[in-house]
This record gives structure tokens, C-alpha cells and sequence, in this order.
């Protein structure tokens, strides 16, 4: 259906009560748990040479900034996937298409990134709405074994509720080739506006990737278990 590039990307990750999760799931998805836990992330990103079909990258609007805050799930099926609370674009064609296509909540906001050979920074401003987020963290060693990062980026597909129906959105690409992060400065009210009030606690962890290439099948439905 599409292919695009994720680069730079900053993996903020809390641990959640999975009832908490559960009332913004669509039918037929519930949280995914890891040793008996859930997590809510907020992951800033570069979009880059996002394409339709195996076209060329689209000029301009095929490149641009996003944050998305999203959860962790499993449906009936036994498929494993995201559901998006949140994305931000910094590209408002984006935002309508993406909004009038297949209902993902989407925002235009205005956002930056900046690497400065020490540290990763990522701004957003949602407009409307006057959301907040500012993220600095510093990477640090490279990943290896660890299945709790593997659990929180493995994941090859959405799941979304567009039209009365429950969506699976298969996508592919390569292993995450994350390394652990500290983080230098939080200042976030992303996550509160997901619907998850965290008091201000710190994120349990902290990762950060350069990146990897994704194409996306086709939307499918399926029927869930009443």
C-alpha cells in the first residue's frame, strides 16, 4: 500500500495498568503484556520518502516530522500490533489525508528536531489544541537480547476502528536497531492529553534508533469474538 523510511527515532516508554489501556482499545483488541504489564509510549520520529504503492517518494509532503503516542495490543486472532492515542505531523496535507482515508487520529502541529552530535531534541505544538512536547535524550550503547525491547518494537502492524469495523494494518521492515538512551529533558503533555495522566513520573525507559525502512500492506478486516 505505502513504504516510508522511520529515522531518528526516540522510544519514551511507561509502564501502565492494562486496565487503563483497555477502555481505548477497538472490539476485538486488548492490551499486549509483557511479564504481566502493559506500557504507553511517546515516539518522535523523521518521516522520510514515504511513497504510495513502489512509486517514487512523494516531493515535500513525503517528508516531515511526527510524534504518535500509542499502546500495545493483541487481537482475538492472536495478531499483535499499535493503537495509535495520538499522531502528530508537521505536515497538515498529511494530517486530512491520513484523517479522511482511514480515521487515524491525526493532528497538524508545529514541530522540529535538532541533533547536535550529543543529544537528539524533538519540539511539537499541536494546532489546534496547544499541546506540548519537547523530548532531549542522549544515546547511548547499542541493544542486544533484550526481549522486553524486542516485545515494544517488533510490531508489524496497527490496529484501528474506521467505520464500524476493526482494521488490521500489516506492515514489515527489519529489526529496530535501537540503543538505550538517557534522557536529558522531558517537558510532555502528550501523553496526559492520550488519556494517560502519569503525574510527572519519569519514563521506565528510554531508547533511541536511527532507524529502518517500512511497506505496509493492505487494511484488513476481521471479526472478534463477542
Amino acid at each position: 500500500m505505502m513504504t516510508q523510511g522511520w529515522r531518528d527515532a526516540a522510544f519514551l516508554h511507561w509502564v501502565v495498568d492494562p486496565a487503563r489501556v483497555e477502555p481505548f482499545l477497538p472490539p476485538g483488541v486488548h492490551p499486549d503484556l509483557h511479564e504481566g504489564r502493559t506500557y504507553v509510549g511517546l515516539v518522535p520520529f523523521r518521516m522520510v520518502d514515504a511513497a504510495v504503492g513502489s512509486g517514487p517518494p512523494v516531493p515535500w509532503a513525503g517528508t516531515f516530522l511526527e510524534t504518535n503516542v500509542r499502546v500495545y495490543t493483541v487481537d482475538d486472532t492472536g495478531k499483535r500490533g499499535i493503537v495509535f492515542r495520538s499522531l502528530d505531523a508537521s505536515r497538515a496535507v498529511v494530517v486530512a489525508g491520513a484523517r479522511a482515508s482511514f480515521g487515524l487520529p491525526y493532528r497538524w502541529a508545529r514541530m522540529a528536531f535538532d541533533d547536535d552530535g550529543d543529544t537528539l531534541t524533538y519540539r511539537a505544538v499541536t494546532r489546534p489544541g496547544g499541546h506540548r512536547s519537547v523530548v532531549r535524550v542522549r544515546p547511548g550503547g547499542p541493544v542486544t537480547d533484550d526481549p522486553l525491547a524486542d516485545f515494544l518494537s517488533a510490531r508489524w502492524a496497527l490496529h484501528e476502528r474506521h467505520l464500524g469495523t476493526t482494521w488490521y494494518v500489516p506492515n514489515t521492515h527489519g529489526p529496530w536497531p535501537l540503543h538505550r538512551a538517557e534522557l536529558v529533558h522531558l517537558d510532555d503533555d502528550l501523553v496526559a492529553a492520550a488519556g494517560f495522566d502519569l503525574a510527572g513520573r519519569p519514563p521506565d525507559l528510554v531508547h533511541v534508533s536511527r532507524g529502518v525502512d517500512v511497506a505496509f500492506g493492505l487494511p484488513r478486516p476481521f471479526t472478534w469474538r463477542r
